[in-house]
C-alpha cells in the first residue's frame, strides 16, 4: 500500500514539475518528460508490471492535462513500460548507462508514435522540422534530467525496498 501511495506521489510530483517548473524553463521550447524518465525507471528497477502501470497511470495523466485523443499517451507508456521492464532481471540498478540510454530510446519511440497518431493523421507531413525542433531537444533535455532523477528515484526505490523487506520480518507487525 505504501509503494502505491508513494508511486501516486512521484506521477502527480513529476507531471506538476513538468507543467510547471520546467515550464518556466523551457529549453527550445521543448520540456523534458519527467514522466518518461519515472516510467522506464521503476520499469528497470522493479519489472514489467510496475513499469506498465507506472506508464499507464502518467500517460493517462498526461491525456487528461494535454491531449485531444484520450488514451494515446496511456497506452504509449505502457508499452514502455512493458519493453524496458523486460530488462529488469538483467540489469544493475546503480549502473546509470543504462537508464541513459534506455530513457533516450524511449523518448525518441515516443516522439516518432507520438508524431504518427497525432500528427501525421491530421496531414501534418513535416516530419524533419518536427524531428529537428520537438523530438531532438526534448530528447537532450530529457536525458540531461535522467541524470538527476534517476537517482533520486534508485534512492525512493531502495528506501521502500528496504522497509517491505523490515515489515515482512518483523513479527511484530500485525498483517
Amino acid at each position: 500500500m505504501r509503494r502505491r501511495i508513494v508511486m501516486l506521489i512521484l506521477i502527480l510530483a513529476c507531471f506538476l514539475a513538468q507543467c510547471t517548473v520546467w515550464g518556466m524553463f523551457p529549453a527550445g521550447n521543448v520540456k523534458p518528460n519527467l514522466l518518461l524518465v519515472l516510467t522506464v525507471s521503476f520499469a528497470l528497477m522493479r519489472g514489467r508490471k510496475s513499469g506498465m502501470v507506472t506508464g499507464l497511470i502518467s500517460g493517462l495523466v498526461m491525456d487528461l492535462y494535454f491531449s485531444s485523443y484520450f488514451g494515446l499517451c496511456g497506452l504509449i507508456y505502457m508499452y514502455i513500460g512493458y519493453f524496458v521492464g523486460g530488462l529488469y532481471k538483467i540489469f544493475f540498478d546503480e549502473d546509470i548507462r543504462m537508464p541513459l540510454l534506455l530513457v533516450a530510446v524511449s523518448d525518441f519511440a515516443y516522439g516518432i508514435i507520438y508524431y504518427v497518431f497525432r500528427l501525421l493523421f491530421r496531414m501534418k507531413f513535416n516530419f524533419p522540422a518536427y524531428l529537428k525542433h520537438i523530438i531532438v531537444p526534448e530528447l537532450v533535455y530529457t536525458i540531461a534530467i535522467t541524470l538527476v532523477l534517476y537517482r533520486i528515484f534508485y534512492l525512493i526505490n531502495r528506501k521502500l525496498a528496504e522497509r517491505e523487506r523490515e515489515e515482512e520480518e518483523s513479527p511484530w507487525l500485525l498483517k
